[in-house]
């Protein structure tokens, strides 16, 4: 039996005042053919980003990566490299898998507190892969479906409403960072 070609994905996409984490599994050969993130024609996740935050596909990649990171959204894959014949998540060789360094990335953007997960594969290697520091912020998480083409199983508008979880986490986080006035009490 051949052995599967090895894969690797890119590195993140990130500044370090970004306050939600969005987590791929592996880039399909479209998007390692193109070296951008969601480069295959049918993903949705770039018509969902240009509803979201005005990242669409008309930008340029270089464009709707700045206005991701304007909005305080980073990019990456939960898997650095992988054997993977073709494109599909289901053909990853589970035991070649080898984790990105998510405990380097936290400690370089500390206002990461919500990381959602496209799809279950990403999920599912986080969770198998993946082993946090100890004393670790509280981080919540959360997998969204899918925007693979190969995820048929919704359609765009509900794809688009189950993303709406990645703008109202940046509006909590904003609201949470936001000093608020102190109230002042007064004899009388």
């Amino acid at each position: 039996m051949r052995t599967a070609p090895q894969v690797c994905s890119f590195g993140p996409v990130c500044r370090a005042d970004a306050r939600v984490l969005i987590l791929g599994s592996m880039p399909g050969e479209a998007s390692l053919a193109a070296a951008q993130y969601y480069a295959h024609p049918r993903n949705a996740f770039w018509p969902i980003m240009g509803r979201l935050f005005g990242a669409g596909l008309e930008l340029p990649y270089a464009e709707r990566l700045a206005r991701l990171n304007d909005a305080g959204v980073a990019l990456w894959d939960v898997i650095a490299r992988c054997r993977r014949p073709g494109s599909l998540d289901s053909a990853i060789d589970r035991d070649s898998v080898e984790a990105n360094d998510f405990a380097r990335l936290f400690g370089a953007c500390p206002q990461i507190r919500h990381v959602f997960f496209n799809g279950g594969t990403a999920e599912a290697a986080f969770r198998r892969h993946v082993r946090l520091p100890p004393g670790l912020r509280p981080l919540r998480f959360a997998r969204l479906p899918s925007t693979s083409p190969a995820h048929a199983a919704r359609d765009f508008a509900a794809k688009l409403a189950a993303w709406q979880a990645v703008r109202e986490a940046l509006a909590d986080a904003e609201a949470a960072s936001t000093p608020r006035p102190h109230a002042l009490a007064y004899a009388a």
